[in-house]
């Protein structure tokens, strides 16, 4: 990888977005948009060049100005390239074009930061994955960044994302695979698929071409959820048998959602939720909400929103494991345990390359999707936000709610949230037993409010607590002494921030 110790990515990847917005449009007669896309390339001896989407000729792309008109004799070897949109992948274009992720390994680039992924599911992360595979480094944009950028992008998002379930045009290109799961399952055919789950996805996507016809066969065909054999059968995917299979697992044994209720006594009430997993987010929910008492009394209509703002945390988390597993360990499936005090959610696998805990705990990760055809059909479905993992929608909800923010933990193999149903189970949960057992009255309620957020200063703690100022400094003085909070900055920028500590959730086996 280059040297970088003098590069400053956030002001590289503002400059991108800035340049993107000079793009250049086609002129077109079929009203298809294009997107607006920006690079910039940096070099270790501080030389920054840029380049965007038709700057010297119409339809060319940022990378092919930038690499080929610009710097195509250049050693390039210590560069970073910045770019605003995913490079094309390889078969993505007619040969003998080469695609932009070919041109950039080809120049022998190392490092690169992309944007947002193209959001057509046959394309998306596709390449990425080919500069991975080819030794090269890929970061993400910051989120807000990457909001700008599909803010400017939306008449090309749109119609990508409807271009994607459009007849196919020719054979499909070579491209890399994501997962095992894009191939045909040889032992299940058409008769394994829910016809409700379909019709239910017909109608939440407004397809008009009923489940039995061939325009919708050739839906599903493009999207990667059926794939046509030698003897011209239509035969399930694996991703399409997941999302659409009456029973899944017995083909893919990793499949399905795991339910567990810790009861107060020690008893557990355990569930599966091992049909199309369109319908096991609700599923889930349904059981849960019949199951539990009401995590919140229902005696007002604030109450009553904090509820409600509960449960669309949870459904967003179930969602978001089912989307974005790792589904290549088969020994481990989906798993949503509920305790008294909180709901965990429980995903295999790591967070997808180059996307890091640090950024899931931060509830701040770009948006970088692992399973991009689950993801689209889950959003389709209105499942799941268009694009992301939804993390804003999470720590939003927490904070619109009174609750303590959802916290993002390693357990091998499992990537696991927890949600807490009230703000007193974190703040006992971070103090550890003997700490939580000293606590009692001022000091126990400086603690639940500061426990609840990332960092604190005094004068929230005031008008939170309506304690004085020499009360909750007082306070606070012990709540560091036991080692809960640690002071950070001076003066206006002093901060309390939790001394964190990792609790442990109890995933089933079976």
């Amino acid at each position: 990888m280059a040297d970088t110790a003098n590069l400053n990515a956030r002001e590289l990847m503002e400059r991108a977005v800035q340049v993107m917005r000079r793009s250049v449009a086609e002129p077109r007669a079929d009203a298809k948009s294009d997107p607006v896309v920006g690079a910039v390339l940096w070099e270790s001896d501080g030389d920054v060049e840029t380049a965007y989407r038709g700057e010297f000729r119409d339809g060319d792309h940022a990378e092919y100005t930038l690499l080929e008109r610009k710097k195509q004799t250049a050693k390039l070897d210590n560069a970073v390239l910045f770019v605003t949109l995913e490079p094309c992948a390889p078969g993505a274009r007619q040969y003998p074009k080469l695609s932009c992720a070919e041109r950039i390994v080809l120049a022998r680039i190392k490092e690169v930061w992309v944007g947002i992924e193209d959001p057509d599911p046959t394309v998306d992360r596709r390449g990425i994955r080919y500069l991975q595979e080819n030794g090269v480094a890929v970061h993400m944009f910051d989120l807000d960044l990457q909001r700008e950028i599909r803010e400017a992008n939306k008449p090309f998002l749109a119609q990508a994302l409807a271009r994607a379930e459009a007849e196919e045009e020719g054979a499909p290109a070579e491209t890399p695979s994501l997962s095992n799961l894009e191939r045909a399952i040889a032992s299940v055919d058409l008769r394994d698929f829910s016809s409700e789950a379909l019709d239910q996805y017909r109608k939440a996507a407004n397809i008009d071409d009923p489940p039995g016809s061939a325009a919708f066969r050739r839906r599903l065909l493009h999207l990667g959820l059926l794939e046509e054999s030698a003897d011209g059968r239509a035969v399930p995917t694996g991703f399409g048998l997941l999302l659409f299979g009456r029973e899944p697992r017995p083909a893919l044994p990793q499949a399905g959602l795991l339910g567990t209720i810790q009861l107060e006594d020690g008893r557990e009430e355990v569930r599966d939720f091992d049909g199309p997993q369109v319908f096991a987010p609700e599923q889930a929910m349904q059981w849960l909400r019949d199951r539990l008492p009401n995590p919140i009394d229902r005696s007002d209509a604030r109450r009553l929103e904090v509820n409600k703002k509960l449960w669309e945390m949870v459904r967003e988390a179930v969602v978001n494991a089912l989307i974005h597993r790792d589904y290549s360990i088969k020994g481990a499936k989906c798993q949503l345990i509920a305790t008294k005090d909180t709901i965990n959610v429980m995903s295999p696998g790591e967070p997808v390359e180059p996307i890091t805990l640090e950024q899931m705990r931060a509830l701040n990760a770009p948006m970088l999707s692992r399973n991009p055809v689950l993801h689209y059909v889950f959003s389709r479905m209105e499942l799941a936000e268009e694009r992301g993992l939804g993390l804003k929608s999470l720590r939003d909800g927490a904070e619109s709610a009174g609750l303590p923010r959802p916290r993002y933990k390693w357990v091998p193999p499992y990537l696991s949230l927890t949600i807490y149903r009230n703000a007193a189970a974190l703040a006992s949960e971070l103090a550890g037993s003997s700490a939580s057992e000293r606590l009692t009255g001022d000091s126990k309620t400086v603690w639940e409010v500061a426990s609840t957020r990332d960092e604190i200063t005094t004068r929230e703690l005031i008008e939170r607590t309506g304690y004085d100022e020499r009360k909750i400094q007082r306070i606070l003085a012990g709540l560091r002494d036991d080692g809960l909070l640690q002071r950070t900055g001076n003066g206006r920028a002093t901060r309390y921030e939790v001394c964190q500590t990792e609790s442990r959730s109890r995933p089933r086996s079976d």
